[in-house]
């Protein structure tokens, strides 16, 4: 399943982080391909140095860089999925900081699982949950336009943003209890989880109500 957009509200500004972000993840994306593996090995995250209080530039930066085409066309269609209407209920600033500290707990979760790893981790998906979690809590019940592909078929159908982020979330527990290795596959499960759960827990911290309340009323909502 792949989330296109929220088709229940739209942002009352236009979504300049969020663009931002995706932006700078496809110029980082252009310098790996140019730098090959010597760039991925020296920016992005492996958990042993990590826990070993080295080269921890590479928490916030390793969030920026894929390991494929399709690990980067995926995650940045979740993020515009999701972040647009985000970053509305926040604002820039908070917004992006926000989005900055689930992508270093996300990595910080990760490391603590698997301490000894020495296999980079890459990848804006723990940030990206981070903002699926704030989502799930702030606009569970929006429907969100979804592809879903039925082997060689697909249909584009609306589910409850609660349904589809749930069943993503269930499929991240499971996997992780699955392997023994969190980091079996090239998926960093437990900084999926690690991300969503900061994202649940602290977006309210960083969320107007009084903006949210506005939107709501705006959009039929009680």
């Amino acid at each position: 399943m792949f989330p296109i957009q929220d088709e229940t509200r739209r942002p009352s500004r236009a979504p300049i982080v969020t663009v931002a972000i995706i932006g700078l993840n496809a110029a980082v994306f252009v310098l790996e391909l140019i730098g090959g593996d010597a760039f991925v090995n020296q920016w992005s995250a492996v958990p042993a140095e990590i826990v070993a209080g080295r080269h921890l530039a590479t928490i916030l930066t390793s969030m920026f860089m894929h390991g494929s085409w399709s690990h980067i066309i995926g995650n940045m269609i979740f993020l515009w999925a999701f972040g647009p209407e985000i970053e509305d209920a926040m604002n820039p600033a908070r917004y992006l900081l926000f989005y900055l500290l689930g992508g270093v707990v996300a990595t910080l979760a990760q490391a603590l699982v698997d301490p000894t790893s020495t296999i980079p981790t890459l990848g804006a998906s723990g940030a990206i949950a981070a903002v699926m979690g704030a989502f799930l809590v702030t606009y569970p019940r929006d429907k969100i336009r979804t592809l879903v592909f039925f082997g060689l078929f697909f249909r584009l159908t609306f589910i409850p943003a609660a349904l589809l982020i749930g069943f993503w979330l269930v499929i991240q527990l499971v996997s992780f209890g699955a392997v023994t290795d969190a980091q079996s596959g090239g998926v960093a499960y437990a900084a999926h989880i690690g991300g969503i759960a900061f994202g649940a827990l602290t977006c309210r911290l960083f969320e107007d109500r009084r903006r949210i309340a506005r939107r709501n009323r705006t959009f039929g909502e009680t």
